[in-house]
């Protein structure tokens, strides 16, 4: 049974002088001699050591770049630098080859390409390193997130990805029918006969599954969910995608403090369990980041490195303030003063990623967590404050992402969420449900959203979400 380069090279000396059995694909070919092996296990490869004198010369033709191959050998200390063991090699089996014509019009040439060639050729770019990396850090994240809820009370739940609500007001949803498109059935008024319909209804794939999760949790206390989502927006911005994983948990009886203190220990746990558990491929992508830093001019480029960042926010204490104190700081700010900021500062408006990050990174240097922002900005479901302008809302702040979490106390007087309805121009009729949870047993309660995508693009570096999920949604986009 073949053993996974990660568990040899984490073993290191412990298994010299073992006949072993390892399979993979070849990396790199070098000195007629000397093949770097790597299975995908982790980022590190296993150098193999093949005597030609032992092998025909036909089954040694076909070792190229990117050739699957499974070899048995003997471990034994490497008497060069770089790694503490390689195999010598007794026996070769070439599983699948690699024609070097081919290999040569695809990703997996041995030299760099960039980002938007990589996603040109989605189906071969996790062969890559930047891409095996990205991939195996949001394993190691998605880890994190379930292990972080498991240990501390929480209870999984699978919300629907088939909803007849709009969690969000935004409208902008993908519709799931089995109408036929060139006939539809119709009502006398000439609309689409949706009662007709699967459901009987209008579906449409869900942009959040917080409102049922807030059902959960008025009975389970603790709960969070962690799945696909979607919208219909149709921006083709790096920051944008159709497809999208979200975690929300919500807890009942947290108010929006409660919600900041959670919110705060979950970023820095994800945080330190990358940079314990993904060194190796942290350390790649780091590098790597720093190569391209260092082509840009000097006012272009991070004031820290990715690994820095990272630390940054394990380190500090994230700062609280309200939006209304932020909008005075960055009033009072020098860009702002000289007309730096591509957009204007004033009460009411929706905060800008440079706004954002010139708190994180300029005036506070450490994460912010933002509350209290104006009613019109925020959902339906936000609690009211005292105030009757702005909502007990929190968004958190990150170094060189800006908002990377936004969460709130929810409201649950029912009363207020009516008027809110009303507001907003929700019929009750369609939430009945969620309003019958505030007519028994209401209690207050809080949560909040992070995009998945978000977070692996803040610990891996990247600056594309389109490249830090494994197939990109987007308009005009569904390839593979």
């Amino acid at each position: 049974m073949a053993i996974s380069i990660k568990e040899l090279l984490n073993e290191g000396t412990a298994n010299i002088g073992a006949l072993v059995t390892v399979q993979g694909w070849i990396r790199a070919f070098r000195s007629n001699r000397f093949l770097q092996i790597n299975d995908g296990s982790c980022f590190g490869s296993l150098q193999a050591v093949v005597d030609f004198n032992d092998f025909p010369e036909e089954q040694l033709r076909l070792l190229t770049t990117a050739a699957a191959i499974r070899l048995e050998g003997k471990v034994v200390e490497s008497m060069g630098s770089g790694q503490a063991i390689e195999l010598m090699v007794s026996s070769i089996e070439v599983i699948g080859i690699a024609a070097a014509d081919e290999v040569q019009k695809t990703v997996m040439q041995p030299k760099r390409h960039s980002l938007e060639f990589l996603r040109e050729q989605a189906h071969f770019r996790f062969r890559t390193n930047t891409f095996g990396a990205v991939f195996r850090i949001r394993h190691s994240v998605a880890y994190a997130i379930h292990h972080y809820f498991h240990t501390n009370g929480f209870f999984y739940l699978n919300t629907p990805i088939i909803t007849g609500s709009d969690a969000e007001g935004a409208g902008e949803m993908f519709r799931v029918t089995t109408l036929d498109a060139k006939n539809p059935p119709l009502t006398d008024d000439g609309k689409v006969n949706f009662g007709a319909d699967f459901f009987g209804k209008s579906v449409n794939l869900t942009v959040s599954g917080q409102l049922e999760a807030e059902l959960a949790a008025l009975a389970l206390g603790k709960v969070y969910t962690f799945g696909p989502t979607f919208r219909a927006e149709n921006s083709n911005t790096s920051r944008h995608l159709a497809e999208f994983w979200m975690i929300e948990p919500e807890v009942a009886f947290n108010d929006l403090q409660a919600n900041m203190d959670l919110t705060e220990d979950f970023l820095k746990f994800i945080c330190r369990f990358v940079m314990e558990h993904c060194k190796d491929d942290l350390q790649f992508l780091n590098d790597r980041e720093a190569q391209e830093q260092a082509q840009k001019p000097q006012h272009e480029r991070h004031e820290l490195s990715l690994i820095e960042r990272i630390a940054f926010v394990i380190d500090n204490p994230f700062k609280r303030l309200t939006y209304t104190e932020a909008i005075e700081v960055l009033k009072n700010s020098a860009p702002y003063k000289k007309k730096k900021f591509q957009y204007d500062v004033s009460w009411g408006i929706d905060l800008q990623s440079e706004h954002e990050r010139y708190l994180v990174e300029k005036e506070f240097k450490c994460p912010v967590i933002l509350t209290d922002y104006p009613s019109e900005i925020k959902a339906f479901y936000m609690r009211s404050n005292d105030d009757g302008k702005t909502v007990a809302a929190m968004d958190v702040l990150f170094p060189g992402i800006g908002e990377i979490v936004g969460g709130s106390q929810r409201e649950e007087r029912l009363e207020v969420l009516q008027q809110k309805c009303a507001a907003f121009g929700i019929p009750e009729e369609e939430l009945w449900w969620y309003l019958d949870t505030r007519k028994i047993g209401s209690v207050p309660h809080a949560g909040f959203g992070l995009g998945l995508e978000r977070m692996i693009m803040f610990v891996t570096g990247m600056t594309n979400i389109r490249d830090v999920i494994p197939f990109p949604r987007t308009p005009l986009n569904a390839s593979f």
